[in-house]
């Protein structure tokens, strides 16, 4: 039989699949040799006390043949020949997860993509890290895969609503993912593994008649009442097709001035604006482990952190144990810095953004109605930035207690940030109502956390790209209220916050896309 088991293991023992086993013989009373197998279902890790203690969720076969973990099988579909198709601007989580759910219902998908291949994008990167160059069109945000494939592989979500979260996590493990990411309270890729994932999910699209076109940017559309007729690309294509999906991301910042242009309904979006933080690994595994030395039966400390500061939220975003920090913007002279962990997250340093809301109230004035006024508003705090760093994206950078106190940083500490910091006074680069905030929530994250507010951690200036700025409307059944065939979809059109909820609001959507054809 197969009976679930909760234990409440130390890190040695919970590593150990021999202890586990006697844990379990031991609940049920009944021998070792007893257990023919068993799988974890859940791992979390309860770092409260001064014992840390790993929670686990075990399903174990006694006394027969053992049961394996459940596997998701899924009917993809050849669709060289299919008798329709969907067009995908985009190929992030959104839009690779938007067209393997096509391929489930018969329906080829044509994803078009503004950047390289993941392979290609890397030479991009460095040459952004090293001579502070910036390719347009393929960067950290641009490219297969989005912006998620070279910025950690975070999985976390807290929304079911889009569909079925368990689905998304199978099949990136189908596609090459360590199996592990199932049961994880907080699953997490690696940036160094994402790119032969996504290589993956992009052969299998290609292998069942599905096409992916790199490096063709969409640069026009054009509709007729209220049916999109085409779309108009970089390498002068005329693409037809019975669905247009846009999963552009939230940095495509020329989509939302095209559609705009076009007189396509579109909103302004509130978002969180602020900096990245980053301490020592080794000081936030001493405050959240409470020891001098992480046991090594424990992956590197996180945290999250939130405060209400002058009726606003301030909080953690997007936070990389072990991570870098990297410089993500997608224009010359803008500066925008994101962070992202390797599987292992074994970098000597911790990260995270720690951001404001942003809300309707702050476009009272003179930009009061446009909808690209977040975007604008977002792209000159960028400028700002990488005017304070001096150029060649090297960023603008505080220590946090001076950050707290107003005072310039006579000298910096070390950072992973590869294009380099120089110190500068961050209060003439964030608007006051953001670092305002900031300085108090800081305050009170020291209260909260023992030893964060250290002169060992720096915070960098700007992460704006929390998420998108702009919304691009949609009725229940997914379409823009005007185009009936343009389906808006994921973080650039403001339905999603992270790679699995951008991945299942693309599968969602084409399900529903799917079941009007039939």
């Amino acid at each position: 039989m197969q009976k679930q088991f909760s234990l409440r293991l130390k890190p040695a023992e919970a590593a150990d699949n021999d202890t586990i086993k006697k844990y379990i013989a031991a609940a049920e009373g009944k021998s070792v040799s007893d257990i023919t197998g068993f799988y974890i279902h859940k791992r979390s890790i309860d770092a409260r006390s001064r014992q840390p203690w790993i929670n686990l969720t075990i399903r174990a076969t006694l006394n027969e043949p053992f049961i394996e973990r459940p596997s998701v099988s899924l009917p993809f579909q050849d669709v060289h020949q299919a008798n329709r198709s969907a067009l995908i601007v985009g190929a992030g989580p959104a839009g690779l997860f938007a067209a393997l759910e096509f391929l489930q219902h018969g329906i080829k998908p044509i994803i078009i993509e503004r950047g390289k291949d993941v392979r290609q994008r890397r030479r991009d990167l460095a040459e952004l890290n090293k001579a502070g160059e910036v390719n347009p069109e393929s960067n950290y945000c641009f490219g297969e895969g989005g912006a998620g494939t070279y910025s950690d592989g975070k999985l976390y979500t807290r929304s079911t609503k889009r569909g079925d979260i368990s689905k998304v996590l199978h099949l990136l493990v189908h596609f090459g993912a360590e199996e592990k990411i199932l049961f994880e309270a907080h699953p997490h890729i690696g940036t160094n593994k994402l790119p032969k994932i996504i290589t993956s999910i992009r052969e299998h699209i290609l292998s069942c008649g599905g096409e992916v076109r790199f490096e063709e940017k969409l640069i026009d559309l054009n509709y007729s009442g209220d049916r999109l007729t085409e779309v108009i690309t970089s390498k002068g294509a005329s693409i037809h097709a019975d669905a247009f999906i846009l999963a552009t991301g939230h940095s495509a910042r020329d989509v939302f001035e095209l559609l705009h242009q076009k007189k396509i309904l579109i909103e302004a979006k509130p978002f969180a604006l602020g900096v990245r933080i980053e301490h020592p690994q080794q000081l936030i595994d001493q405050i959240q482990y409470h020891c001098l030395f992480r046991d090594q039966d424990l992956p590197p400390a996180s945290y999250s952190l939130v405060e209400q500061v002058q009726g606003r939220g301030v909080f953690s975003f997007c936070m990389c144990p072990g991570g870098i920090i990297a410089p993500a913007a997608t224009s010359p002279g803008e500066l925008v810095v994101n962070g992202w962990s390797p599987s292992k997250r074994n970098n000597a340093y911790a990260n995270s953004g720690m951001v404001v809301e942003v809300n309707l109230s702050d476009l009272l004035g003179a930009n009061f109605g446009d909808p690209l006024a977040f975007m604008t508003f977002q792209q000159q705090i960028e400028k700002a930035a990488f005017q304070a760093g001096g150029g060649k994206f090297v960023a603008p950078a505080q220590r946090i207690t001076d950050f707290t106190r107003k005072k310039i940083s006579s000298s910096l500490p070390g950072s992973s940030y590869l294009p380099g910091l120089k110190a500068a006074p961050l209060e003439e680069v964030l608007p006051p109502f953001i670092h305002e905030r900031l300085r108090e929530g800081f305050m009170a994250f020291g209260k909260k956390m023992k030893g964060y507010l250290t002169d060992e951690a720096v915070v960098v200036a700007t992460e704006s790209r929390t998420s998108s700025p702009v919304r691009i409307p949609r009725t229940l059944d997914f379409h823009h209220p005007q185009i009936k065939n343009l389906y808006p979809c994921g973080e650039g059109a403001g339905y999603a916050g992270g790679i699995v909820s951008a991945a299942m609001d693309g599968e969602k959507l084409a399900r529903t896309i799917a079941h009007l054809y039939k």
